[in-house]
């Protein structure tokens, strides 16, 4: 069969490209043309555009962008109708995405979500359009199916995509070194704003070496320009090691997504921060006024399990005061006895095996 497989941002070129693996077991006639990163390019080898160049975060820097975007979802049309997939993937990336899934249904496209849309902070509405024309929907948080069952709508829970993944890291160490991991997104506009606050607290903390874990499409030089800006001789980068360094860091500065999860998973002590322009945090609070965290750990554990400090909060004074707190052993103790509870909750893995199986399974059922 036929696949058109579209992903945006890290963590979907990530879990994209695993499911593409698993596809590629069950389907030995698979063939492949993608939206993703370097990840999805490795699996799919027919890329159509590299997430660098259509992925943006915010509010105000999607409308500085809107003529670029309108621009690729016109190009993802006229590529599907030219591939003519016998099944779209639509992997997380939901503004992009489900403009694309209302348009492909209108073509009688075969339409599958995978990583639901996050209706429950927000635009629940949208549970109109899904159930019109997504045929199967695939979500990874434990409470996501009761959700959708309230709305009337039947989904396939299948567990988080990042146990699997971090089941072949290998075991956490429980001796940690004086390390403490930067995670700082993998944007410009979110690495541009959060990057020079994580790096203001270097000087404090003389003791620990701050390592910057660089996003896939950035260079060392990218990161450089903003150590140069600092006094501190304890920064360090590095790529494509991310998993490596939350292992054996005592500590985490993460922005918000699923880095969190990560850190969470390989019990690191975190501190989590968030920060957009003005406009685009302004609009948010309005649309997301319904949400009460957002980390993922904090939103499936439905209570403050880490630290969030948001936009103003976001400062040098206060990423010191928490980061000096989880470093402590009283800090460590509380923070890794909620990771615990996380663990048990999300239990369930095999999830890119399980999609690629109810994905390939579909189309070969009768009266599918």
């Amino acid at each position: 069969m036929r696949y058109y497989i579209i992903a945006g941002e890290a963590s979907g070129d990530l879990h994209g490209s695993n499911l593409i693996k698993e596809i590629k077991k069950l389907d030995k006639n698979s063939e492949f043309r993608c939206w993703g990163g370097d990840l999805i390019k490795e699996q799919c080898g027919n890329l159509v555009k590299h997430y660098k160049d259509y992925s943006y975060m915010g509010f105000f820097e999607v409308f500085k962008n809107i003529i670029k975007i309108a621009n690729n979802i016109s190009l993802c049309k006229k590529d599907i109708l030219n591939f003519k997939p016998d099944a779209i993937i639509y992997v997380d990336f939901p503004g992009f995405n489900m403009r694309i899934a209302k348009w492909a249904k209108s073509k009688n496209f075969t339409n599958h979500f995978y990583i639901s849309p996050q209706i429950w902070a927000w635009k629940e509405s949208r549970i109109k359009i899904i159930k019109k024309v997504i045929d199967q929907m695939f979500v990874i948080l434990p409470f996501e199916k009761k959700y959708y069952q309230k709305l009337n709508y039947d989904v396939n829970y299948v567990g988080h995509p990042l146990l699997d993944v971090l089941k072949n890291k290998g075991k956490v160490d429980e001796k940690r070194e004086k390390l403490i991991a930067l995670l700082p997104g993998s944007r410009d506009q979110e690495i541009s704003k959060i990057l020079p606050l994580m790096l203001s607290v270097t000087q404090q903390f003389k003791d620990y070496k701050f390592v910057i874990c660089g996003a896939p499409s950035k260079t060392k030089l990218f990161y450089e320009d903003y150590i140069k800006k600092t006094d501190s001789d304890n920064i360090e980068i590095v790529q494509n090691q991310t998993y490596e360094v939350l292992k054996k860091s005592c500590a985490a500065l993460v922005t918000s997504g699923t880095a969190t999860l990560e850190a969470a998973l390989f019990k690191t002590p975190q501190v989590v921060c968030y920060k957009s322009s003005w406009i685009s945090f302004q609009i948010g609070k309005i649309l997301l006024k319904n949400l009460k965290f957002i980390s993922l750990v904090n939103l499936i554990l439905n209570k403050t399990a880490v630290t969030e400090l948001i936009q103003g909060q976001l400062n040098k004074k206060n990423i010191a005061k928490e980061l000096k707190y989880i470093i402590s052993e009283d800090g460590k103790k509380e923070v890794l006895s909620f990771y615990d509870d996380l663990e048990k909750l999300l239990s369930k893995d095999g999830a890119s095996k399980e999609t690629a199986s109810k994905i390939v399974n579909y189309h070969l059922e009768p009266n599918s």
